[in-house]
Parts: C-alpha cells; structure tokens; sequence
C-alpha cells in the first residue's frame, strides 16, 4: 500500500513539473504583445492613419511582431498615452520628447529626421499685411497685428518661436502684441487661418508650408513669409522602456536599426522626411532649456 501511495505521489509531482510555466512565461515575464504608433497631430488627423499604415506594415514584417497605429487627439494626450503606456513608439516634437522623457523613467529618443538637427519655423503673413521677407524681424510693424501660434505644446508652431519673439523684442508674446495671441491648435490650420486672411500673421513649421505650397493646398503669394527663426533641434520618435519587456532585451535596438537603415519613400511619408538618422535625449537639452526658461515643462 505505501509502495502504490508513493508511485502516485511520484506521478503527480511528475505531472504537476510539466505544467509549470517555463521562466520566460511566468507572470510579469511573458513576452510579446502589439506594438503601438502614434504621433502629435501637427496636420489633419484624417490624414495620419492612411500616412502610418506603410509605417505600420514595415515594421511588423522587419521586426516580426504585431503593430498598432493609434491616433491622439492633441499634443497633450500623445504624451499622456505614452506616459501611461499605451503607446511605445511616438513621433513627437522637441518639446513634447522632453516632456515624455522627464516623466518616463528610461524612455529615449532613438531616431530623428535628417533636417531635424536644423529645423526652423517660418513667420507668414496674409498678402494684405504687405509684409515682405526679411532678414530682421520687423518688430516696429506687426504688434498691432493679429497673430497665432499653431498648438500650445508645438515646438516649432510655439515654444520656439515664442522664445524668438522674446529675444527679439524683449518681450513675451502675449506683452509684444497688443491683440490677444491665438493657437490654431496645428500647423497646417495655421498656414489656412493666414492664407485666408482670418489672422494676419502667424507661425508654422517650415516642412509643413513647404509642403503645403507644393502641394497647392494654399498659395504663398496668399501667406508670404516674412521671417525665418535661426535653427534648432526638433521632431524625434522616441520609445517607451516597456519594449524591451515586451519583446526582448535588444528589441528597441533592433527597432532604432530598422527604422534608420528604411529607405522605403512610402514609409518615410509618415514623418515627411527622406531619412532617418540615429537620436538620443541628450540631442534636445537646448529644447529643455528653453522650455523651462518659458514655464513649459509639465
């Protein structure tokens, strides 16, 4: 009797072995998941999920996972979802990068376009004004103009041209101009506000009306620029830390190699760039600077 107490003893022991989870499944181990996009709404949402999808397509064939494009709202709740990890791979501005970073512990930017490292904004008036480009900011003539920022967390649609503003005026934007200063809420809102004549003047990143004008959807003898912004560092994908626990250690690694070496155009349409180049945090620490000399950390 012990001797047939002790084989079945043995037996579901033995059984029990071969249902244990391997170490790579045991709860907050498993691998794998979806893998998902999104990006600030800097231009028309409706636009995004059709420019992304080559995007999305790409990577899951290079990197053999499932992947997700999700549109945000807004700036804001692009750093948001990612702060409550609901996104992994984000296209942001300098600005909402830094503030992703700052309160995702081990979050990074690892990619960037070509012309990012050099970017700039463009200050456009309404053919109206008479304004005409300019290598001096012509400070004496627009404060008593209307003008508008494109959304409140943009980089390059209002923390940078803000701080230009100020440094050329010695004054902030809402004490130079003697109107109450607008936000659009994007840039290509703002290139149609201006074209239109329902603001006066504003500012916008310089891709976007670039391409705006070549694609015909406004006219710059309509939205003349009239100043151009010194340079700096702007637009990042950067990825959430969670990644690497999703699906391997070197997976982001691997994520920064497939999207830098991708010379797909149809790909590469999602960031209106022709490259990706290699980028790190420490890229945008003059974009922190600004930011917290402007109150717009948050």
């Amino acid at each position: 009797m012990k001797t047939l107490l002790h084989v079945a003893a043995l037996g579901c022991i033995a059984v029990l072995a071969s249902c244990k989870p391997k170490a790579d499944e045991q709860a907050g181990e498993a691998k794998g998941g979806t893998l998902v996009i999104t990006a600030i709404p800097d231009q028309k949402v409706s636009d995004q999920e059709a420019n992304f999808a080559p995007l999305k397509d790409y990577l899951s064939k290079e990197l053999g996972v499932d992947v997700a494009f999700s549109i945000s709202d807004d700036y804001p709740a692009a750093v948001q979802r990612f702060k409550n990890g609901e996104v992994h791979l984000v296209w942001f501005g300098g600005l909402t990068g830094v503030q992703a970073w700052e309160a995702v512990p081990g979050a990074r930017a690892i990619a960037q376009g070509d012309v990012d490292p050099q970017y700039k904004s463009y200050f456009i008036a309404h053919k109206s004004t008479g304004l005409e480009k300019s290598d001096t900011f012509p400070k004496d003539k627009i404060s008593d103009m209307t003008f508008t920022f494109g959304s409140q967390s943009s980089t390059s649609g209002r923390l940078m041209p803000a701080y230009f503003i100020e440094q050329e005026t010695g004054k902030k934007p809402e004490d130079f101009f003697t109107k109450p200063v607008q936000f659009s809420g994007a840039h290509d809102a703002t290139a149609r506000a201006v074209a239109s004549g329902s603001v006066q003047i504003g500012a916008i990143n310089y891709k976007t009306y670039d391409s705006m004008v070549a694609a015909g959807d406004i006219s710059a003898e309509d939205a003349p620029i009239f100043w151009i912004t010194p340079e700096y560092v702007d637009y990042n994908l950067t990825v959430h830390p969670d990644l690497n626990k999703m699906f391997g250690d070197d997976f982001i690694d691997k994520l920064q190699d497939a999207l830098v070496s991708c010379d797909d155009k149809n790909v590469l349409k999602a960031f209106n760039r022709d490259k990706l180049i290699p980028a790190k945090n420490e890229d945008f620490e003059s974009i922190k600077d600004v930011a917290k000399e402007l109150n717009m950390m948050r």
